[in-house]
């Protein structure tokens, strides 16, 4: 399973994501262009020394993504036609997420096989980018026993 960022704007939510994934032994791909310096002081504050446990892939463009990583496309989206929670996710699945601002361009959901959402409460218009993922990934590798074991001396 990997996570698939598009555009992403915001540092602090991708160094968030990073350490994300790597305390879940996830891969990223990062798909340009970013909306900041990878080397953004901000990222690595977020990241914190997690950034190094990444397994960490960067794409200039969309299509040199899509050349370059295999694996069926599930895309989250606000104009998601189903819920997360009502999808079966499998091992190999890429979960793709749009920019914070515009979300996903037209050819990422021309490219996906699921177009999912998280639900929320009536009124509210989307989640922070890396909450968004932290709940898709939390449920993915739930459903696919993907979860690493948990010593008993780690804490939250």
């Amino acid at each position: 399973m990997r996570i698939a960022l598009i555009q992403p704007e915001i540092p602090q939510n991708v160094g968030a994501i990073l350490r994300l994934a790597a305390c879940m032994g996830v891969g990223v791909d990062l798909i340009g262009p970013l909306g900041f310096v990878a080397t953004d002081k901000r990222l690595r504050r977020a990241g914190m020394d997690y950034l190094d446990l990444a397994e960490l892939r960067q794409h200039v463009t969309w299509q040199a993504f899509c050349d370059a990583q295999p694996g069926r496309r599930v895309l989250l989206t606000t104009r998601g036609d189903r819920s997360a929670y009502d999808f079966a996710f499998a091992a190999g699945d890429v979960l793709m997420f749009g920019a914070e601002s515009a979300g996903a361009p037209d050819a990422a959901h021309a490219a996906a096989a699921a177009r999912l959402r998280l639900p929320m409460r009536a009124g509210a218009r989307s989640l922070n980018l890396a909450l968004a993922v932290a709940l898709t990934l939390g449920e993915a590798l739930r459903q696919t026993d993907g979860l690493p074991l948990q010593e008993e001396n780690r804490h939250v």
